[in-house]
């Protein structure tokens, strides 16, 4: 009895947050005690929401209460903590605030064990032995602790809900399914959760599944991630080093023409010093010669005048002779670099359009990449301006409107001689290579026109589809044909006098239109562009017919 005593008082200065003895201990204005830290560590958690309770009785206060330490409760403690005696026992685990208590349990509360789904109620651990040992509680649903029970009870009939109407989709009680649910389509709710539990198990094998997948996804993308980055920095590495190659090749030929110049400079003018040293030569004997005529004049001795006259009249040869004209000095040089300097700027020019729109058109191909475009509008958005490229035309064909547009004519053009010319059949290809998403038009006039996408080096004694290299819609004789290897293939689809090309290099996707007031798709290619793409035009056999690239922005 002594000792159940002393438990007693143990348990009165307990704190019933953390079920040890008080430390700093306060009081709350309904009574119940508490470490400092505890409570305060509680309210901290409900400042967000303004409103303090009591963690035992619920009670709340606003604002939150100004807590001083209780010194005489503090002395108390103190005391018993002197005494030396044992821990609580372990069985003596008081619900928190978080905790679900037992609805057996008077007075204090104890954490609850288990909740029953058919009394329904919660039970501490003294509570549930009943639900072990008598054999009318054998057959109850135990489940862990729930806050959630009255869910159960029917609000009507206040009885469990044990039955599930299926017509409703709501779980009910045996009365209900007498009354308002009769004739309903009712099972156990045991028998709908068996139902519902295999759909669980199989939306659990989809989600896992597709979680799976999107963690391959990720993976696939973490390893795009690094590609790119590694690919980014090779990419400036070797531009760097090419780039720095051009730099001094430049610098090279930049002190081979200044070597030149001065082992030139040196040449010339140690020239034209040598010529000064014999004309100044010359100058000083003529002075000497002039000085000896001169005093020979002034000789007043006929016989001596007329004896040296002979010898000092004759005049020796000029040493050199010199042609007056414009010195030009190095001006050509300058000409000649001005003019490498022009090429190489029209070089670069030309170049770097290519070299950023490779760049800008640089993309990660995934799932979610924009399909292709439905509407015109929405092509537009990857419109392109195109002109074509003189070295490529077959020589009866004359390229106006700024390179855009051909004109068959019966007359050869005088364009000069190029490897990239074609030599038959009268196509042309575009100045422009064609990566990334690209879309263009083609209005045209006459007979017909083949619009095709062609590799570079296609041979130019071939034509557009008669090969592997390209592919070409022929727009001729009231009807449309694909060619591609030499193979012809009817196209259906109205016909109209502008052809839209739609190209994703990336996806490997080559798209033919039919552009009126709606576009209709005549036909698609899906492959692998293995190269940058040209767009190729091929008029007919009729003098006068053209085909052009149309201004889209």
């Amino acid at each position: 009895m002594a000792q159940k005593g002393v438990q007693l008082d143990r348990e009165t200065f307990s704190c019933s947050i953390c079920l040890d003895l008080l430390k700093d201990p306060v009081a709350t204005s309904c009574g119940h005690s508490y470490c400092m830290k505890c409570i305060q560590t509680h309210w901290d958690e409900e400042d967000r929401k303004g409103i303090y309770s009591c963690p035992e009785c619920r009670q709340t206060f606003t604002p939150r209460p100004v807590l001083l330490k209780n010194t005489m409760l503090a002395v108390l403690v103190d005391e018993m903590k002197k005494t030396g005696l044992p821990a609580a026992p372990a069985d003596l685990c008081y619900a928190g605030a978080e905790d679900v208590a037992c609805d057996f349990c008077t007075g204090r509360k104890l954490k609850a064990l288990k909740s029953c789904l058919n009394c329904p109620a919660s039970y501490c651990k003294k509570h549930l032995q009943p639900h072990y040992e008598l054999p009318i509680f054998k057959k109850h649903k135990l489940v862990e602790p729930s806050e959630k029970l009255q869910e159960n009870i029917c609000s009507q009939h206040d009885e469990v809900m044990k039955i599930f109407c299926r017509t409703d989709q709501k779980c009910i009680c045996y009365l209900c399914s007498m009354d308002e649910h009769k004739g309903h389509d009712t099972v156990s709710a045991a028998a709908e959760r068996t139902e519902k539990q295999k759909e669980l198990e199989v939306s659990r094998q989809n989600i896992q599944q597709r979680i799976q997948d999107r963690e391959k996804d990720v993976k696939l993308l973490q390893q795009e991630v690094q590609n790119i980055n590694h690919s980014a920095d090779k990419t400036v590495e070797d531009g760097e080093k090419i780039f720095s190659e051009l730099i001094r090749l430049l610098e090279k030929r930049s002190s081979e023409v200044k070597q030149q110049v001065r082992s030139k400079q040196d040449t010339q003018v140690s020239r034209v010093k040598e010529l000064e040293e014999k004309l100044q030569q010359e100058i000083a004997e003529l002075k000497r010669k002039d000085a000896e005529l001169k005093k020979l004049s002034h000789t007043e001795d006929h016989n001596q005048f007329l004896h040296s006259y002979p010898s000092l009249s004759a005049l020796s040869e000029s040493t050199s002779s010199m042609e007056i004209r414009p010195l030009r000095y190095f001006e050509d040089v300058t000409a000649a670099v001005s003019e490498v300097r022009d090429k190489l700027q029209d070089v670069l020019r030309e170049e770097w359009t290519k070299l950023s729109l490779t760049v800008t058109e640089v993309d990660v191909l995934l799932s979610d990449s924009p399909a292709e475009p439905t509407t015109r509008a929405g092509f537009l958005r990857y419109s392109c301006e195109i002109t074509l490229d003189p070295n490529t035309a077959a020589t009866q064909l004359l390229l106006s409107e700024g390179n855009r547009k051909a004109t068959l004519m019966s007359n050869h053009q005088s364009y000069p001689s190029h490897p990239d010319r074609f030599t038959g059949c009268w196509p042309v290809l575009s100045r422009e290579s064609l990566t990334g998403r690209c879309y263009w038009e083609v209005e045209w006039k006459g007979r017909g026109v083949y619009v095709a996408a062609s590799y570079k080096n296609i041979s130019r004694a071939s034509t557009f589809g008669c090969n592997d290299k390209s592919w070409s819609l022929d727009c001729c004789d009231n009807k449309y044909t694909f060619g591609y290897k030499n193979i012809q293939t009817p196209v259906s689809g109205p016909r109209t006098s502008r052809v839209g090309v739609y190209l994703n290099h990336r996806a490997g996707i080559l798209s033919f239109y039919s552009v009126s007031e709606t576009m209709t798709l005549l036909h698609r290619v899906q492959t692998t562009f293995t190269q940058p793409l040209y767009a190729g035009l091929r008029l007919l056999c009729n003098y006068g017919d053209t085909a052009e690239f149309c201004k889209l922005k």
